[in-house]
């Protein structure tokens, strides 16, 4: 019996090999496209929010003038310059952003494979209410990574690059420092989107409730309001632009969870 039971535990970590091996060959093969690609995923993409014409700026200076304040949010140039001082440096951002877009693009197939990995483990009415996870967890992420590119990413680099403490110094950006910047924006704000999901998941196997939800609330802006000190500028216009979605986020795990609680609960009727 234990003999069974081992291999039937080797054979999931069998399973569990293809899977992660399909996942990877999916990034990377994505990672190759983006990695000849070079001239728009650097020029156009990474370096976009670098230009004043980016969307987000001129987004900003046209709300500037409708709300009566001229040019105020308008901007004329970026005071810095991105430089590259290692010898592999150009060459190790080259790779590196390209795995990192491979990551990406190829989310929602990485998602299909974890799908797949743990449905049969699942019950049927599970799988049916499970139903649409990897459309929805998809979108949820590229509306993330769309956030973390057009508000957090500009937003951020508007404030640090023009920051400045005597006009002796000039702001001189390393390569590495400045992609960082902008994966670490996209990223987190990625799999901050994905916070419906989660509570979604931790309602099922009974971790969280809306009860438990709704009375932490307070608990859950004050680590709302950090994580946005953290990944914008510490300025309060900035801090407010991301607070708003997440928030909106949270209220719509409550309801999300509200459902499922009730769902299970008819169940067990």
């Amino acid at each position: 019996m234990s003999t069974e039971n081992e291999m039937s535990f080797l054979d999931h970590l069998e399973e569990l090999r293809w899977h992660l091996i399909r996942s990877s060959l999916a990034i990377i093969i994505v990672a190759t496209l983006a990695f000849i690609a070079k001239d728009f995923i650097f020029d156009t993409l990474i370096f976009g929010p670098k230009k004043a014409d980016f969307w987000t700026y001129e987004l900003f200076c046209n709300i500037s003038k409708m709300m009566g304040q001229g040019t105020s949010f308008c901007i004329q140039e970026l005071p810095f310059r991105i430089q590259s001082r290692a010898v592999s440096g150009q060459f190790s951002a080259h790779l590196w952003t390209s795995i990192t877009a491979g990551f990406i693009i190829a989310f929602p197939y990485v998602l299909l494979e974890f799908w797949r990995f743990i449905r049969p483990g699942l019950h049927a009415n599970e799988r049916k209410n499970a139903r649409g996870f990897i459309f929805v967890a998809s979108i949820l992420f590229f509306m993330g990574v769309l956030f973390g590119y057009y508000i957090v990413t500009p937003l951020s680099i508007n404030f640090l690059g023009s920051y400045t403490v005597s006009n002796e110094v000039f702001n001189d950006f390393d390569l590495d420092s400045y992609i960082g910047l902008l994966r670490a924006a996209v990223l987190s704000a990625g799999f901050i989107f994905e916070l419906p999901i989660l509570m979604y998941f931790l309602t099922k196997i009974g971790i969280v409730t809306p009860n438990f939800l709704r009375s932490n609330r307070k608990f859950a802006i004050v680590i709302v309001l950090s994580i946005s000190a953290i990944i914008t500028p510490p300025d309060i216009a900035s801090q407010i632009i991301v607070t708003i979605p997440i928030l909106i986020l949270y209220e719509v795990s409550i309801v999300i969870s509200k459902i499922v609680f009730k769902r299970q609960q008819k169940n067990n009727e």
